[in-house]
């Protein structure tokens, strides 16, 4: 084979290399291209409710006085909710809860007509994936239940809603911030000490939100009690007033991470 002829074919054998090359890069930019296209899209209703949300909090949220002097650990001083103006954007409103930590839940609490209609709808009704922190529709809006029964969320991008609740795996992190507080439409500033946190199966007893008899009720927080992670030493009787805060694991589908605290204050 002449010179020539080896040259033509060496030149023709590197075109060839290059266009598969210049083929392979093309579909790894497409590919690139349509998987930040898909994240985006993915990202997207988790970076609008929470834009939604933390308008809502500026909105709501009143005073926050850092040097206002401190009281007890259960104190929660300069702490307000404006709900004339959560009641006009959504008069299923019925509270707000907060934690000291995990700081992330602080949210408006909503009660719709069953136990669906808030689970994938927002504070101000647009449909999304983290829905809004929800009372049972079987609960009495103004927390007059022994035990009131509260849901929210656990997503999987950015520890929004309840997400944050499986920090009281950690007994360590429980000694550290036992209490929640719950403000409602009358002024009433409630603090509650978590009594209980563990996982516990979507139908169990611990659900149960009527009782026969204080007997019974009694036996329900003492199952409750033993249901939880750890002992919290926290006392309990037949006057005793709850709140039962539920979310999903994200490990089990029939499983939800429960926390749930007696009253000790109100102001």
């Amino acid at each position: 084979m002449s010179e020539k002829k080896k040259h033509h074919r060496g030149r023709r054998k590197k075109k060839k290399g290059n266009l598969i090359i210049n083929i392979v890069l093309l579909l790894a930019i497409v590919v690139f291209f349509v998987s930040g296209v898909m994240l985006v899209r993915s990202l997207l209703p988790y970076i609008q409710a929470k834009d939604e949300y933390d308008k809502i909090k500026d909105l709501a949220i009143e005073t926050k006085n850092d040097e206002e002097p401190e009281g007890t650990e259960e104190d929660a001083p300069g702490f307000s909710v404006d709900f004339a103006s959560l009641l006009e954007i959504n008069p299923d409103t019925v509270g707000w809860i907060r934690f000291d930590e995990p700081s992330i839940i602080s949210y408006p609490i909503v009660q719709g007509s069953d136990n669906s209609e808030y689970l994938h709808r927002t504070f101000q009704a647009n449909d999304n994936h983290l829905g809004a922190i929800f009372m049972a529709a079987e609960s009495k809006a103004d927390f007059t239940n022994r035990n009131t029964l509260i849901y929210g969320h656990n997503v999987k991008i950015g520890g929004e809603m309840f997400s944050q609740l499986k920090s009281y795996q950690d007994e360590d992190f429980y000694r550290q911030y036992p209490y929640f507080y719950i403000y409602t439409p009358d002024g009433k500033a409630k603090t509650y000490q978590i009594f209980s946190a563990g996982v516990v199966k979507e139908d169990a007893d611990n659900y149960i939100t009527s009782y026969a008899s204080d007997e019974d009720y009694v036996n329900y927080l003492n199952m409750a009690k033993n249901s939880s992670l750890y002992d919290t030493g926290v006392a309990l009787n037949a006057q005793s007033m709850i709140v039962s805060l539920s979310t999903c694991t994200n490990v089990r589908e029939d499983e939800r991470f429960l926390v749930q605290g007696v009253l000790i204050k109100e102001e």
